[in-house]
């Protein structure tokens, strides 16, 4: 069996940190949750055990990728709630509780048909799928809203203006297109710069523009649990 290769582990923001022990990378990330290189290093440390139990799951390939992300998106989760020893043990090491962890994710999984998934690791591999998909959460309800029916649905201005038209806002298209700006800009300010320099290049070069065109190919909209807004109340 071949385990991918995660451009993102020759990135030297990731290199770095590969003499961190998995003691440091956590306690980083628990102290650092506006950053994402360490979560991403564990990553790189851990991929492969993670990605063999999962692909040893008797799964189609589509699936067995998609639940590798959702498994790492869950993961970083329970990361930031991981007490930790206020010494570090000699022999502290995650393996024993990401295998656990990764079970439990196995033996929980409710997947989609594969027909069903758009995810694809090759064009949005784990740590960067769950950033963004953090940092969406994170957005106003409006703007998400906007972000996912311009880059993912591919909607246009016009029908993006007539859907919150009928629901009660009164926008024009040119005003969807100041909306949608506005709601990259966000967007890119949500995202950690680190993981925009490890996996877009440098941040003084990286656009509203070059994020939204990679939403497209990062986001499996079935996958989010999006709060529908109250359009009356936003500005």
């Amino acid at each position: 069996m071949d385990i991918p290769n995660f451009p993102e582990c020759d990135h030297a923001v990731v290199k770095s940190l590969f003499e961190y022990s998995d003691y440091d990378l956590v306690q980083h990330l628990k102290q650092h949750p506006d950053e994402g290189k360490y979560f991403t290093a564990l990553f790189c440390r851990y991929s492969p055990v993670v990605y063999t139990l999962i692909r040893h799951s008797a799964r189609s390939m589509v699936q067995s990728e998609y639940l590798f992300t959702l498994t790492w998106r869950h993961i970083l989760y329970e990361l930031s709630g991981l007490d930790l020893p206020p010494d570090p043990p000699v022999d502290f090491s995650l393996q024993a509780w990401l295998v656990n962890l990764t079970a439990a994710c196995i033996n929980q999984a409710a997947l989609p048909d594969v027909e069903e998934i758009h995810y694809n690791l090759q064009e949005a591999s784990p740590p960067l799928w769950c950033y963004v998909t953090q940092a969406l959460e994170r957005l106003q309800p409006l703007h998400r809203l906007v972000i996912i029916m311009a880059q993912t649905f591919r909607w246009s201005n016009t029908r993006i203006a007539a859907y919150l038209q009928a629901e009660g806002q009164r926008i024009s298209p040119k005003s969807v297109s100041v909306l949608l700006a506005d709601a990259q800009q966000s967007l890119n300010s949500a995202l950690p710069s680190d993981i925009q320099a490890i996996y877009f290049g440098d941040t003084d070069t990286v656009t509203e523009e070059d994020l939204a065109e990679e939403l497209a190919d990062l986001l499996d909209v079935s996958d989010l649990e999006l709060d529908k807004p109250n359009l009356s109340s936003e500005a």
